[in-house]
């Protein structure tokens, strides 16, 4: 042990002593180890007790801190700014039990609100429930843990938006699982699974985009005062199918009027473009869709349109509608329609086809891969379907709400080769 028995280095001791005092509290644990280290080898024999007495940092501590600078002098250190060893310190939850991660998610899955397929996006339950169910589970997790691998799994604490368009249905949740279900067991086999909806319709011409784009100050893009429609250019109408498991967008850009007849040939285009190479060896095909609409659920012509649709491609077509009130959780709203809309903000779409190379030219960071086309049929409004020709619909109802669940099998009388 170091032991000063003279009055001059016990003032020395007093100054070195005094100077660890003022510096040590502003150096990380890395930082102190050295310098002390570089003092204690300064000193000579007897230097490790004399800084370990002096600072009261252990020898041991100390020791490693001469490892370190040796280590410094040879370039042999991987990272100056590392305060700890290479794997030093305790480990994480998540590393010591690689299951935690997928056991919050299936906590939080039969309680997710909005989007009914995975990856979810929220949850409406609390932080402190979702930690006590996982020790149900025998993890020993905090809530504030259970926040983090949330948040690491794509989860966000949101507040409310305007999307409620009606009342809530009672099985609104029950239809969200249901559909859910459906999704994984069509993934699972690698069959297709789409969602489909019709965008905001759009005025073709020099009107205002919302938005707002870099230009050069004081020279803004100029547009007309007011939004009347231009007869000659008329509306743009995207209707667009998007591929869950790929993120792949089809949009078929209408010119006449947003009917079932449009819907289900979008969805052939689609199918012709997209769908059918990569599905080739499907059997199935399953739909997700609002329950209004050109594909409204009580649409007899978005039924027939499917049977023939499904003759065609000899291949048995599922629906699942979303309950009332939830169409905007449809997932081609938030992974394809909203990149859509930023691509083209603050641009006047002054011409149908810049409407649709707009659309085809919109990407994103996760691989979002997009095609468009025109479509310039004229689809008739006011279709009427009879009671004899629904019938000859080959429709089979889910036993949960048929209304919204349902298969239309391929006629084999009427399949076309």
């Amino acid at each position: 042990m170091y032991i000063c028995r003279n009055t001059k280095c016990m003032q020395t001791d007093n100054l070195i002593q005094l100077k660890y005092k003022k510096i040590l509290p502003f150096l990380n644990e890395r930082l102190t180890r050295i310098v002390l280290a570089a003092d204690a080898e300064s000193m000579g024999r007897g230097g490790l007790s004399k800084v370990s007495k002096l600072s009261g940092i252990s020898r041991v501590t100390l020791n490693m801190g001469i490892k370190e600078l040796a280590l410094l002098s040879t370039n042999e250190v991987v990272s100056k700014d590392r305060i700890r060893k290479g794997g030093g310190g305790r480990k994480k939850a998540t590393e010591n039990n690689k299951d935690l991660e997928k056991a919050i998610e299936e906590i939080v899955s039969p309680h997710t609100m909005g989007d009914p397929m995975k990856p979810l996006l929220w949850t409406n339950k609390s932080l402190r429930n979702i930690a006590e169910a996982a020790k149900n589970m025998g993890y020993n997790i905090s809530h504030k843990l259970a926040g983090v691998i949330l948040k690491n799994a794509g989860y966000s604490l949101q507040g409310n938006r305007k999307t409620d368009e009606g009342s809530t249905h009672i099985d609104r949740d029950a239809q969200f699982n249901y559909i859910n279900d459906a999704a994984i067991d069509f993934l699972a086999d690698d069959d297709p699974v789409i969602s489909v909806d019709c965008k905001k319709k759009e005025l073709v011409g020099n009107f205002k985009n919302e938005g707002a784009e870099w230009l050069p100050t004081g020279q803004p893009t100029t547009v007309k005062v007011y939004d009347f429609i231009d007869k000659d250019l008329g509306k743009a109408i995207p209707y667009g199918v998007y591929d869950i498991a790929n993120n792949e967008g089809w949009v078929s850009v209408g010119i006449s009027h947003d009917t079932a007849s449009f819907a289900v040939a979008t969805i052939r285009n689609w199918w012709i473009e997209m769908g059918e190479e990569r599905f080739s060896k499907s059997k199935r095909i399953l739909i997700t869709a609002d329950g209004g609409g050109s594909n409204s659920s009580r649409s007899r012509l978005w039924k027939t349109e499917l049977q023939i649709l499904a003759d065609e491609i000899g291949k048995e077509i599922s629906v699942c509608h979303f309950p009332p009130g939830t169409s905007k959780w449809n997932k081609i709203e938030h992974r394809l329609f909203s990149h859509i809309t930023m691509n083209w903000r603050a641009r006047p779409l002054t011409n149908i086809q810049l409407v649709v190379d707009l659309i085809a030219s919109t990407k994103t960071s996760k691989g979002l891969k997009v095609k468009s086309r025109l479509d310039s049929t004229v689809y008739e409004k006011g279709i009427k379907i009879s009671d004899e020709d629904l019938n000859k619909i080959n429709l089979q109802k889910d036993e949960f709400h048929g209304e919204w669940n349902y298969t239309i099998k391929p006629d084999i009388g009427n399949l076309i080769s």
